[in-house]
């Protein structure tokens, strides 16, 4: 078995800005081949390292190369896991279950392209359980963002109606059934390993991911004594129009820039 966050294959993906490289990467994750895609400005440097944790599960939510050239476009070198069992990589989709490590090991192989030690971890909606696992288990991470960020898998099922037969399906059933599974997902009662600050963003009129769960994890992360920072905007839902959408992507990169 190939070793964790090894590369197994590189190939060169449609670039939507003339100034940012793509390419596909598979890569091993517990003895899976995964795929993800990684972006990085084609000008010599040295850049900041950033992974990139997808919301949706399955093939909603899918990364996107604009978005991803978007932040690299920012000084940085990006990679984004597809995470196991999308794209025609092994293994399924588990919803921050053992497919957490498909983060874990992202960072190895983002470390790959970068002279860097710590890298930043970026996590969107479900990405935001991606990330917050990440910074619990690995001690090289700079900083941690997320927005829109999922914080506790219990919350999501009774949230979200239209999520409900998929997270019964890849998780084994309700919450009422099989509790131990969603909270083996949630990582709020182990936030006390993260070492990294936390920027915490999030709209007040969110529907999908409703800002109680940005307040729950202020919260832990608040009792474990850990620094965080709150971005709240009033009355934004889950996806910022696009104006207000760039410049947070600013304010947040320059954010983990100040975070070395």
């Amino acid at each position: 078995m190939k070793d964790n966050g090894s590369i197994e294959q590189i190939r060169r993906y449609p670039s939507p800005n003339p100034n940012i490289r793509l390419d596909e990467i598979i890569y091993w994750s517990d003895g899976l081949r995964v795929k993800g895609l990684l972006a990085r400005p084609k000008q010599q440097g040295n850049y900041e390292g950033m992974i990139y944790l997808r919301g949706g599960l399955q093939t909603i939510g899918m990364v996107r190369p604009a978005r991803i050239a978007q932040f690299a476009a920012q000084g940085f070198v990006v990679f984004a896991p597809y995470y196991r069992g999308n794209r025609g990589g092994e293994g399924k989709d588990e919803f921050a279950g053992a497919d957490r490590y498909d983060a874990v090991y992202g960072v190895d192989v983002l470390k790959q392209f970068i002279h860097v030690e710590k890298v930043h971890v970026y996590g969107f909606s479900r990405g935001g359980l991606m990330a917050l696992w990440t910074a619990i288990i690995r001690p090289d991470i700079a900083s941690v963002v997320t927005w829109a960020g999922v914080s506790n898998a219990v919350t999501t099922y009774w949230q979200r109606l239209d999520m409900r037969r998929g997270l019964k399906r890849i998780i084994g059933g309700t919450p009422n059934k099989v509790l131990e599974s969603y909270e083996y997902r949630t990582p709020l009662s182990q936030v006390s390993e993260i070492d990294a600050p936390v920027l915490i963003i999030h709209g007040t009129k969110d529907q999908h991911v409703q800002i109680e769960h940005a307040y729950e994890l202020e919260g832990y992360l608040q009792n474990s004594g850990k620094p965080y920072e709150t971005w709240y905007s009033v009355d934004l839902p889950h996806h910022y129009p696009p104006k207000v959408n760039r410049q947070t992507v600013n304010l947040l990169c320059e954010w983990m820039k100040q975070h070395r």
